[in-house]
């Protein structure tokens, strides 16, 4: 998922001129009450000296204005002062043992998701004093913490807990759910033993060789409801979801979430980086899976929704890849009469596909074709029912206004519509007013594009926040008026290629 920085940054340099006029608002009056609604760039900073990977996710204690950010690459948790965010200062960092993956903070308390340096072994949530910076406490959690959050209420911390396996794949620990009570002092680490993949359906994905379903999930990222009573978890690579009961510290549900269909209209993409035409929309007979990353909770009118970045991750190690190309499967030539028309480089043949899934008869060939991510953002109820996806619109909207930046690829247009995309990576949302803003982090094409959410089911398209220089955002962050150095809302993205930090004022 990482790119070479100096290609992409001298793309960018080049390329910038070409998108200045969408920086914060691209064309098109937002209405439903967010007319003239703007998004004004008022700090960037560059965390780290190196080529990438400095600048992940964030969190912000309004208590001390500080912003923490997991930055992997020098073992720390980087702290910057943005009481003034037009000139944020830096300051002395966390060191850890450990990587960071994830961070998050409530009133004045910073909780770390720390990697075991044997990524196979149990890692910790470690807290620290946002002010003194001094370690609190530590606690356990499975293997490869790789998302931690709070719960509204402050009660209680949760981690996704991915357990990958090894290179080799030789080792795979169980994926797993840690949930920490500060209130009683307890700890929970929740398993997924109970489940079959028979029992769970709807295309969830048990395929890792010699491994169980326990040893196969890998949970990804949490939301939690508001009322703090439930955690919902992103299963990536499953095409799944968990929901976990806080107070009971148990794994209550697991929901697979289905497929897309590209064949019907409002789901076109344009599937190679080898036909010579960038924004080629076509129906084709390919079935995504979802496979969410970010998910974040949202409560619209009362009703409670999850919405979910689906960017699609593929299992490739050297003991053990799925990933293969169209124009390498043998498909079914009753199902596929067209195979060979189907399986030129400038139609099907280089999108990316897995060969653990698609053989449905078990003869050896395959009857279905899938795609890793669904190149969309989704809407779903709270019992994993899918409500609103964005069908083709993050294509089609990255397009229109900036075709050389569709799809891209080192700074290359078209060069990511063979895999995933855009590939949409993270998800938040803002209240302004009476309405719910919802913003969807852009990890290769870059950028945050804006959507009005107040009617769940019929989003709108309101912006597309882009600047060149900021390459593969991985983190978003809203901080409400109440709680910004600058009283009014700010969005804060963190770009791992780039190791850039904007900051974003969010007016009318």
């Amino acid at each position: 998922m990482k790119k070479p920085l100096v290609i992409a940054l001298m793309a960018g340099v080049f390329l910038s001129s070409c998108i200045k006029d969408y920086i914060g608002h691209p064309g098109e009056e937002p209405d439903k009450g967010l007319s003239g609604l703007k998004f004004t760039k008022i700090g960037t900073f560059i965390n780290g000296t190196g080529d990438e990977g400095f600048a992940e996710i964030s969190a912000y204690d309004d208590k001390t204005k500080r912003l923490f950010i997991v930055n992997p690459n020098d073992g720390e948790v980087s702290v910057w002062d943005i009481s003034n965010p037009s000139s944020a200062v830096k300051q002395s960092g966390i060191s850890l043992t450990g990587t960071p993956n994830s961070v998050d903070v409530h009133e004045g308390v910073l909780a770390v998701a720390v990697e075991n340096p044997n990524k196979q072994a149990n890692g910790s949530i470690a807290l620290y004093d946002t002010e003194s910076l001094q370690l609190l406490e530590t606690y356990t959690a499975g293997a490869l913490p790789d998302m931690v959050t709070f719960s509204p209420n402050g009660k209680y911390i949760v981690a996704a807990n991915e357990g990958e396996p090894n290179d080799d794949y030789t080792v795979d620990p169980e994926g797993s759910i840690t949930v920490i009570d500060l209130k009683k002092k307890e700890i929970g680490t929740l398993f997924f033993t109970n489940f079959t993949k028979e029992g769970i359906g709807n295309d969830f994905r048990v395929f890792g060789p010699g491994a169980n379903l326990a040893q196969d999930i890998e949970p990804e990222y949490v939301a939690i409801s508001d009322d703090s009573k439930y955690a919902y978890v992103t299963l990536q690579e499953n095409n799944g979801m968990a929901v976990v009961d806080l107070k009971s510290m148990v794994i209550k549900e697991v929901y697979g979430l289905g497929v897309k269909d590209h064949s019907l209209p409002e789901n076109q993409l344009d599937a190679s980086n080898d036909d010579g035409i960038v924004g080629n929309f076509q129906n084709w007979p390919v079935y995504g899976f979802y496979m969410p990353d970010a998910i974040t909770f949202a409560k619209i009118k009362g009703t409670n929704y999850l919405i979910t970045a689906n960017e699609g991750d593929a299992r490739d190690y050297d003991g053990y890849s799925e990933e293969a190309r169209v124009k390498d499967l043998e498909l079914d030539a009753t199902v596929f009469p067209n195979a060979e028309e189907l399986q030129e480089d400038e139609n099907l043949g280089r999108l990316k596909t897995t060969l653990a899934n698609g053989d449905i008869d078990g003869d050896g060939d395959y009857d279905k074709i899938y795609s890793y991510g669904a190149r969309s953002f989704s809407i779903w109820d709270t019992y994993g029912t899918l409500v609103y996806d964005s069908g083709d619109d993050i294509g089609r909207q990255t397009f229109e206004i900036a075709p050389a930046f569709f799809n891209a690829d080192e700074g290359e247009a078209d060069g990511r519509s063979d895999d995933k995309g855009a590939e949409p990576e993270a998800v938040t949302t803002l209240k302004v007013g009476g309405s719910t803003l919802l913003f969807v982090g852009l990890e290769r094409t870059g950028g945050v594009l804006v959507y009005d959410i107040t009617n769940p089911t019929a989003p709108e398209f309101l912006n597309w926040i882009f600047d060149a220089q900021d390459i593969a955002p991985e983190g978003l962050l809203v901080v409400p008026a109440e709680k910004s150095p600058t009283k009014e809302d700010l969005l804060i993205i963190t770009n791992e290629v780039s190791n850039t930090v904007s900051i974003y004022e969010i007016n009318s």
